[in-house]
């Protein structure tokens, strides 16, 4: 306990599902947090059920807006008075074969999953360039990155965007002390799946999987802790697969 005890940070995207549990995550660590969602009602519950005078604070914003990841940076800075880690886990995934996608479908999707990350690393920027240290931790996908499907194009194409990214940011931010890691997460359980999902393809997804079971948000927050410990000091422009071995498999089992 305690591998974030006097750090701040800021988790976009993080009122429910893998945010959630990423704040919980931190929060047990000792990280005072800012959560950036739209979801008030489910960011209300996440922070009803946290200790009484944890150290956190919500946000309502657009990740599409560059003056709302303003606003999230400042409030961490003038709430905490530091802004060491930005987790930006914010994102969409829309079922759409390529020929049915609309033009609009394809921007929004690229705004929500790549451009806002782009705007959250914009935003803090300044405040961990200010300190000379800083984590910023991207979630990206084993979807798009090292595999794909049928309906996931725009989706596919946004995480392997923020891939690289990440590699391009930790060059560039690396001389401030700051480093610059993603997630690459399989089929990860989250209330949103089980509402939109049937049993029997949930269990299909499950089988998929060497582990034989999907992944939790606990399993993406853990090694979203890491990356934003110092135990990660000397890691950067890299991604963390945290699948249950689904890529490694040539067949289902």
């Amino acid at each position: 306990m305690g591998r974030l005890a006097g750090k701040v940070a800021i988790v976009i995207g993080g009122a429910r599902g893998i945010g959630a549990g990423i704040v919980t995550r931190f929060l047990e660590e000792g990280a005072s947090v800012v959560i950036g969602d739209m979801d008030e009602e489910s960011a209300a519950d996440l922070m009803a059920g946290l200790p009484e005078f944890a150290p956190v604070r919500f946000v309502r914003m657009d990740v599409t807006s560059a003056a709302d990841n303003r606003r999230i940076a400042e409030t961490a800075e003038g709430a905490f008075g530091r802004l060491d880690i930005l987790c930006q886990n914010a994102g969409i995934y829309p079922w759409t074969m390529i020929e049915d996608v609309s033009e609009e479908e394809w921007d929004h999707v690229l705004a929500v999953n790549l451009k806002s990350a782009f705007l959250s690393l914009r935003a803090c920027l300044p405040a961990m360039k200010r300190q000379g240290s800083g984590r910023m931790i991207f979630t990206a996908s084993i979807t798009g990155p090292r595999v794909s499907s049928p309906g996931h194009s725009h989706y596919a194409a946004s995480k392997a965007g923020l891939v690289g990214l990440i590699r391009s940011a930790c060059i560039e931010l690396a001389p401030y002390g700051i480093t610059v890691n993603g997630l690459e997460p399989g089929n990860v359980l989250t209330d949103a799946i089980t509402r939109s999902r049937s049993p029997e393809f949930i269990a299909g997804m499950e089988r998929s999987v060497p582990l034989g079971r999907l992944g939790t948000p606990a399993d993406v927050a853990n090694a979203c802790l890491y990356l934003a410990s110092d135990d990660a000091s000397y890691i950067t422009g890299t991604t963390i697969v945290i699948d249950g071995g689904q890529i490694v498999c040539e067949s289902k089992p």
